[in-house]
């Protein structure tokens, strides 16, 4: 048992990386999220820094030794906040949750468990460092005509690893039981969730990172953070690290994972053998608000209609993990905050996506996944007095009691603060809140046509029933192509378009080819007839799929 923490580790990582293999599309996106890492970084190290390497070798970082130390004892130091940040995320999310405790904490210490955790995180963070610490050392090492700057580089990633873990693995810790065991705010995680994720991201679109890095930066190059940087500077050429900067980020690396560990252990021990918090308060409360609004439709909505609405809505309240692929779009606006902020004004285009986006939104939060929301309790929904007109209309009235209201707010707000005028900032509004009844119609025929019934991973540990991906793209395209077409008419650009085309194609070594403006005006006009024809045909479409559905 003397190693015991070893095998923790190995089968931790094991199960790590099947998670990841066993699954294609897991597999494909770390393959891309490689290739768009190593492909850049490989580039560079094979055409630039052979060059440096070279002119480093020739006195270029002698003369300038000061400056450089400075540098890289800064940048190390902020290299080393990141990785913790990182792993307390890491730690929070998946880490700290460990597989199967019962059986894992019963056979084993503690302490085992703790070092073989912790130890796996070192070595999957070092199996992405690793590989890019040695292109990038190597390719500058070939110019410089030494062998150092490849030793030296992997020798940092290790001594900020062993480290930054520790330490990352104690806060981390703590953080997520804050957020599962301490009932005060265990309630409210859900909203410190997407605060935190709010801020995180707000501090890159705003330009606040380097606002905040600046500072570190300089305050940090000669504090006990920024010692790992002379194991870097050992392998450059012209320079001289201090020995006790060498002697202090190895002692003090090895210190402070000590320290950290025996930290951890207690730590680790309070959170995994602590009961959950309860958080039956916050149901009580989703329930109470959601009886009012029952008692709201009740007398306007058949009771069979109110009660597929009103479980749909609850359901969300309890599980709102299962709406986090509705923010996914947001993301593509991140680059276009920072300009909105600084000027304290929108743009007309960002005013138009925003409520496009609210539009689309209406739609895929209920009425996506039809059948597949209903889970296990499918068998008996098909088999029960509900028809599909009902069970359509619930989810369709589930939609537009959410959609409508953001409808009516975002559109109104972003109208106002665009150079809109007043009459298009009506015409905005009035759009956007029609767009929010109608979508949830459009979805539901596409949702039934495509549904998925599994369920998938949202986050490392969470996973929810998502529509599919195919529903995603087809209901995507049923918007964004009649919206394309309505402004294609609206600014009269059936010309405009017909010659950059005609443009385009002479460039190519293809045949030329032209198309008419006659011809994208009919083409315009018939997208968007049959996008305004489409919620009408996707909804009966819905029903009789309901009502006809058989299980396998």
């Amino acid at each position: 048992m003397r190693y015991a923490f070893a095998s923790v580790a190995r089968t931790e990582l094991r199960r790590t990386v099947r998670s990841v293999a066993g699954d294609p599309k897991k597999l494909l996106t770390m393959v891309a999220v490689g290739l768009l890492v190593f492909g850049p970084i490989t580039g560079i190290s094979f055409l630039i820094l052979p060059e440096l390497g070279a002119e480093a070798a020739g006195g270029l970082l002698a003369a300038n030794a000061e400056l450089v130390t400075d540098y890289v004892t800064g940048g190390v130091a902020v290299v080393w906040l990141f990785l913790l940040l990182m792993v307390v995320m890491r730690t929070v999310t998946s880490a700290a949750n460990i597989d199967e405790p019962a059986f894992l904490l019963l056979s084993t210490t503690v302490r085992n468990t703790v070092v073989g955790v912790i130890t796996m995180e070192i070595a999957l963070f070092v199996i992405w460092l690793l590989p890019v610490s040695i292109i990038i050392a190597s390719g500058f090492a070939y110019g410089a005509g030494t062998v150092l700057p490849a030793i030296a580089a992997p020798a940092l990633i290790a001594v900020m690893l062993v480290s930054a873990v520790p330490v990352g693995f104690v806060l981390g810790v703590w953080i997520r039981h804050l957020l599962t065991v301490y009932e005060p705010i265990a309630q409210y995680r859900t909203l410190v969730f997407v605060l935190f994720w709010i801020a995180y991201i707000g501090v890159f679109a705003t330009g606040g990172f380097e606002t905040i890095v600046g500072p570190l930066f300089s305050a940090l190059q000669s504090s006990p953070l920024g010692w790992p940087g002379h194991v870097l500077l050992f392998g450059l050429p012209g320079l001289e690290p201090s020995v006790t900067g060498l002697v202090g980020a190895v002692l003090g690396s090895a210190l402070v994972a000590s320290l950290a560990v025996a930290a951890a252990v207690p730590s680790a021990r309070r959170h995994w053998f602590s009961d959950p918090a309860r958080t039956d308060d916050e149901v009580i409360e989703a329930e109470t608000s959601s009886d009012r609004l029952a008692g709201l439709l009740s007398g306007r909505v058949s009771l069979p209609v109110r009660t597929v609405t009103m479980t749909a809505i609850r359901r969300t309240k309890r599980a709102p993990i299962r709406l986090a692929y509705a923010a996914y779009p947001l993301f593509g606006v991140i680059g276009f905050v920072q300009q909105i902020i600084e000027s304290w004004t929108v743009p007309t285009f960002m005013a138009v996506l925003f409520s496009l986006y609210i539009v689309w939104a209406a739609g895929v939060l209920f009425t996506l996944n039809p059948l597949g929301d209903l889970g296990p309790a499918l068998p008996a929904v098909l088999t029960s007095t509900l028809t599909g007109r009902q069970a359509i209309r619930g989810r369709i009235l589930a939609g537009a009691l959410v959609g409508v209201p953001l409808a009516l707010v975002v559109s109104l707000a972003f109208g106002l603060v665009s150079p809109l005028s007043l009459e298009r900032t009506a015409a905005l509004v009035a759009a956007t809140t029609v767009g929010a009844v109608i979508t949830p119609a459009l979805a539901t025929g596409i949702g039934t046509a495509f549904p998925r019934f599994g369920s998938v991973n949202v986050t490392n540990n969470r996973e929810a029933v998502m529509p599919s991906k195919t529903s995603f793209a087809v209901y995507t395209l049923a918007i964004v192509l009649p919206a394309v077409a309505a402004v294609v008419l609206y600014l009269e650009a059936p010309e405009l378009i017909a010659s950059v085309i005609s443009s385009l194609s002479s460039w190519t070594p293809l045949p030329a080819v032209t198309v008419s403006a006659r011809a994208i005006t009919i083409g315009s006009w018939v997208v968007l007839i049959g996008g305004l024809l489409a919620p009408a045909v996707s909804y009966r479409y819905a029903v009789e799929r309901f009502d006809w559905y058989a299980l396998e």
